[in-house]
């Protein structure tokens, strides 16, 4: 099994590569079950970012991050999710194509995460920032919502995201030749 190391906020793990083309790998960054580098990622990111109200991320690997942001810091955050669920009323989408997943899929937020981020100051985060496509549909989410983005951040950022100025992260994360 090929590897990568990597230390993240003072934690060294090695994280498993994966092909996503004939000459390209990714090394996975799975934080469930991480709780370790959930929490001291939570606690640096949480030092770099801005003054926020809630925390707005994707469903799913990211929660426990945002969980453990919001349970030390601003404690609230919203979860924008892959599907809609029976108590979600007027659900409002955007689509999104990510690296990590085949094909397009939609977020979704009710009308309650919607009326409760509006005019709120909103930190967007995820896990690993690779295109930026996730991160902009959740932007595009949460400004339908009325609320004001004050910061985008991330524990890692990979490949050309490391160049970007407009997001926060602790360590960048190469895209792999094979």
């Amino acid at each position: 099994m090929k590897t990568y190391k990597i230390n993240i906020a003072g934690v060294e793990r090695e994280l498993e590569r994966f092909p996503i083309s004939d000459t390209t790998d990714i090394a996975a960054f799975i934080l469930f079950g991480d709780v370790e580098v959930t929490e001291k990622a939570a606690a640096e990111l949480l030092k770099r970012c801005p003054e926020h109200d809630v925390i707005v991320t994707a469903e799913a690997k990211s929660i426990p991050l945002v969980y453990e942001m919001a349970r030390i810091g601003c404690r609230h955050y919203v979860v924008a999710r892959k599907r809609t669920k029976v108590y979600m009323k007027n659900p409002v989408s955007v689509t999104v194509n990510s690296i990590t997943t085949n094909g397009d899929q939609k977020l979704y937020l009710g009308e309650g995460d919607m009326q409760y981020l509006k005019d709120k100051k909103v930190l967007l985060v995820d896990d690993v920032i690779s295109t930026g496509n996730s991160i902009a549909a959740l932007e595009k989410l949460v400004k339908t919502a009325g609320a004001h983005i004050v910061g985008k951040a991330a524990v890692l950022a990979e490949g050309d995201a490391k160049n970007r100025d407009d997001i926060i992260y602790l360590e960048p994360l190469p895209l792999l030749e094979r």
